[in-house]
C-alpha cells in the first residue's frame, strides 16, 4: 500500500503535538537536577597533595569550618605538625605547630570531634607492644587558615589487654567518644575510650569492644550511623548501633593505593575520601552507596524508637529525575518518528 504525504493540516497538528510533548518533558525535570549534577559539594572530588613536605600522609579529616579543606599529617620523623590542604588546588593553606605536648613518636591518625576539636593519634607501634602507653593530642580547629602555633592537650592512652600497634583513631560525631582500631594480621580489635578523656599522665584505659580485620584507618559517617574501616587491600562499612559495629559489614569499592593509610567522609556524608602515603599522593573520592543528601547529625540525631540505625532513605518524590528522563526520552522518540514521517516522499 502506497503511503501518501500527510496533508498540511495534519503535518501542522503533528508538529504541534511533538512540541507539546517535548515541552512537557523539560517541565517534568526538576530545575535543580542539572545544577546538582555539575556542581559537587566542595571537597568531594579527588585531588593530589602538592606539598613536598607531606611525604607520609597517614591520616585524613575533613574540615567542618573550611569547606573543601582536609587536615593531614606525616607518619613519623616530621615533628609536631598538622597540615591543612585545600582540595581545590592540592596546596597547603596552613601548617600548625603543636605545643604543650611531648615529642611525637608515630602519629598515625586524625579525627574531628563534635566539639570542634581535632584529635591526633600518636598511636603507632611498629614493634607491636614496645610502648607501654601512647598519646592523643587535641586542639580546637582554627577559624582562620594560616601557619600558626597552637597549644594542644595531651592524653595518655593504655589498653586494658596490653600494648599493641594501631593506626586508626575515630571520634564519634554525636557522642564524642574516641575509638582506636588496632592493626593485626590475624585479628585486630576495636577499642573504646572512656566517656571523657582525662589530660595529663593518668592513663585513659581503652577496652576492646569488637573484633576487626587488618585496619590502617577508619571514619564514622557524619550522622554517626556507620563506621568505615580500611586496610591496604579492602574497606568495609558497618552499621553502628548501641556503641558497636553490627555484623560483618559491607564491602566498599576502595581504590588500590599501595601504602593505603587514610580515609574520611566528606561533611555531607555522600563521599568517602581515600588517601595514601608517598610524595605527591593522590586522595581519591568514592561516592557512598545509597547516600542521598546531607548526612550530618541534626538537633535530634537519634533514630526514632524501633527504627534501625541504618534504615534506607525515603524514596525519591514523584516527578524526580527518573520520571522526567522517561518523559524526555518519549518526547525524543516522537520527534524522531515525526521527522521521518514528515520527510518521507511518495515512491515513484
Amino acid at each position: 500500500m502506497r503511503l501518501l504525504p500527510p496533508a498540511p493540516a495534519t503535518a501542522a497538528a503533528l508538529s504541534a503535538a511533538v512540541l507539546a510533548v517535548a515541552a512537557a518533558a523539560f517541565v517534568a525535570l526538576p530545575p535543580a537536577t542539572a545544577a546538582a549534577a555539575t556542581a559537587p559539594a566542595p571537597g568531594a572530588s579527588s585531588f593530589t597533595i602538592a606539598d613536598p613536605r607531606i611525604k607520609e600522609s597517614s591520616g585524613l579529616a575533613a574540615s567542618r569550618v573550611h569547606p573543601g579543606v582536609y587536615w593531614t599529617h606525616n607518619d613519623s620523623d616530621d615533628g609536631p605538625y598538622v597540615y591543612a590542604v585545600d582540595s581545590a588546588t592540592g596546596r597547603t593553606v596552613a601548617r600548625l605547630t603543636l605545643t604543650g605536648i611531648g615529642t611525637p613518636r608515630d602519629v598515625e591518625a586524625i579525627s574531628l570531634g563534635p566539639d570542634g576539636q581535632l584529635y591526633v593519634g600518636d598511636i603507632g607501634d611498629n614493634l607491636d607492644g614496645t610502648w607501654k602507653h601512647v598519646w592523643i593530642y587535641r586542639f580546637k580547629e582554627p577559624a582562620e587558615l594560616r601557619d600558626a602555633t597552637v597549644r594542644a592537650e595531651q592524653f595518655t592512652v593504655t589498653y586494658a589487654d596490653g600494648p599493641r600497634n594501631a593506626e586508626s583513631l575515630m571520634v564519634h560525631p554525636v557522642t564524642g567518644r574516641v575509638y582506636i582500631a588496632s592493626k593485626n594480621e590475624q585479628k585486630g580489635g576495636l577499642y573504646e575510650g572512656p566517656e571523657r578523656l582525662v589530660p595529663g599522665d593518668a592513663p585513659n584505659v581503652f577496652r576492646r569492644v569488637a573484633d576487626v580485620p587488618w585496619v590502617t584507618d577508619g571514619a564514622f559517617s557524619p550522622d554517626g550511623t556507620r563506621l568505615t574501616l580500611r586496610g591496604y587491600f579492602t574497606a568495609r562499612s558497618y552499621p553502628w548501633k548501641d556503641g558497636r559495629p553490627q555484623g560483618a559489614g559491607e564491602r566498599v569499592d576502595a581504590p588500590w593505593q599501595g601504602q593505603a593509610e587514610s580515609v574520611t567522609y566528606t561533611p555531607d556524608g555522600r563521599t568517602l575520601m581515600f588517601g595514601a602515603e608517598g610524595a605527591g599522593s593522590r586522595v581519591i573520592a568514592v561516592p557512598v552507596a545509597g547516600a542521598t543528601g546531607d548526612e550530618r547529625p541534626t538537633a535530634s540525631p537519634s533514630p526514632k524508637p524501633g527504627a534501625p540505625a541504618d534504615a534506607a532513605p525515603p524514596p525519591e518524590p514523584d516527578g524526580g529525575f527518573g520520571e522526567g528522563a522517561a518523559v524526555l526520552a518519549t518526547g525524543i522518540l516522537i520527534v524522531l518518528a515525526a521527522k521521518r514521517l514528515l520527510g518521507r516522499r511518495t515512491p515513484k
